[in-house]
């Protein structure tokens, strides 16, 4: 005997065919476990002399008991004469883009759709989804029938997503807020890998069999290389000490000075919560960044910043380091507007947060680290550094992220330095192991050897 629950469900083995698995209890209500891992909840009936299937829907958007109810639910319908399959068939032959689109972004509100790691998509990822939809997809196939979407309407698609036919300025919600949509490669890039992730969606509920996007060649644009050269930093630094005079600017100049010292993402910088900063063990304990948790090691002014910080602010503090101008406890909202302030017509008027974030690694391996070590620095896929269970980090780390932000911040304040690069020679490396021994014999062992 067999009764479909989420044990059985879950200890039901991968084969190299799809089969079934049928529940005793409730005749007609089974489970499809498929060759590639997915388990599906379906009904098998009998209508018009002919056996059909009406598919429920995947395991983990289901469970084995919701299943089961809705299962009762079709199988009632269908002892009064109804054909769901049949009904299904026809409410998907009929399905627009806009209204396929319409069920996804209410699954990915509700946490159905996974992103990275296997986790439920962002809300900023789902803002910015939602945002390629309405202004990209609905407009220009909207109106397709989904059954109906060929490989050359998504060439079609991609095409004039470059050549900007969706493009439009459109207000926000946010106060005097405007969205410029431009088209271009990029754009049309990241528009056709969200619809292929909508087509796949489509595909696993039983709307359509293939996914078109499947075999489209996305444009290649450009890789953004710019970053800081040393007198740009010094640049940088005297334009932050001429921006501080006007206070609007105080708090949007100490978020440029953390980003540029820390290679974090302008975002993080921006929503970083005291209890993100671990002053104690020089790192940044980041809750929800791209990467999802991360461990982000800072170097010595990144923390002497932070104690400074807390305790200038004392009994005041909130949730977040940069808090808003308002009585609510938010984080600082006008980075974006004062940034384009402060850069609007000077020499450095191409520079973005980005670039910052790319001149920190491009310090970083100017310094001589490798590439595995400015990932952990920077919060990369790649870098290591990604787990919560860290509770302490490497003393290279530490080390490097010490050097390369005191190295950065002495360019922002105007210095010159002749060596870039560490001194590997034999020589260099016992004078350094002669201090720090030295150091740890009188008891000193706490402090950073300099390189």
């Amino acid at each position: 005997m067999v009764k479909l629950t989420k044990r059985t469900v879950d200890a039901a083995k991968v084969s190299d065919k799809d089969y079934f698995i049928w529940d005793d209890d409730l005749p007609g209500f089974g489970l499809r476990v498929f060759a590639s891992g997915k388990r599906s909840y379906l009904v098998q009936y009998r209508a018009g002399g002919r056996s059909r299937r009406y598919t429920i829907g995947l395991h983990g958007v289901w469970t084995a008991e919701t299943a089961r109810q809705e299962a009762k639910v079709q199988l009632g319908r269908i002892a009064h004469g109804d054909n769901p399959a049949e009904e299904r068939q026809l409410d998907h032959k009929a399905l627009t883009i806009k209204e396929l689109c319409a069920l996804y972004v209410a699954d990915l509100n509700a946490g159905l759709i996974l992103g990275k790691g296997g986790r439920p998509k962002k809300q900023t990822t789902i803002v910015t989804d939602s945002g390629r939809i309405e202004r990209h997809i609905i407009p220009l196939l909207g109106a397709r029938r989904v059954k109906d979407l060929t490989k050359a309407d998504v060439n079609k698609l991609m095409k004039d997503i470059i050549a900007g036919k969706s493009r439009i300025s459109v207000k926000t919600k946010k106060l005097r807020g405007r969205a410029i949509v431009r088209g271009g490669p990029g754009t049309a890039t990241r528009t056709i890998g969200l619809l292929g992730g909508i087509l796949t969606y489509a595909v696993d509920a039983g709307i359509i069999e293939t996914n078109p996007t499947h075999g489209v060649k996305k444009p290649k644009y450009a890789i953004r290389t710019r970053r800081l050269t040393e007198d740009e930093y010094r640049t940088l630094g005297e334009m932050l000490r001429e921006a501080v005079k006007t206070e609007k600017y105080a708090t949007t100049v100490e978020i440029i000075r953390q980003i540029a010292l820390t290679g974090c993402r302008r975002s993080e910088i921006i929503g970083l919560k005291w209890a993100e900063a671990d002053t104690a063990s020089s790192c940044l304990r980041l809750s929800d960044s791209k990467e999802g948790e991360s461990v982000r090691p800072i170097g010595l002014p990144v923390v002497e910043f932070l104690d400074e910080r807390r305790k200038v602010l004392d009994g005041s503090v909130g949730t977040y380091v940069f808090p808003g101008p308002r009585a609510e406890d938010g984080a600082f909202g006008g980075f974006p507007n004062h940034w384009e302030q402060i850069f609007r017509n000077s020499a450095l008027a191409d520079v973005t947060p980005h670039v910052l974030r790319h001149s920190f690694a491009s310090i970083a391996n100017d310094l001589g680290f490798t590439e595995v070590t400015i990932a952990a620095l920077v919060g990369h896929a790649k870098g290591s550094v990604t787990s919560k269970y860290i509770h302490s980090l490497d003393t290279a780390l530490v080390m490097a992220a010490d050097t390369i932000a005191g190295y950065i911040q002495g360019l922002l304040d105007g210095k010159a330095f002749k060596q870039t690069a560490y001194a590997l020679d034999r020589d260099s490396r016992k004078a350094a192991l002669e201090r720090f021994l030295s150091r740890a014999v009188n008891g000193n062992n706490d402090e950073r050897v300099a390189a």
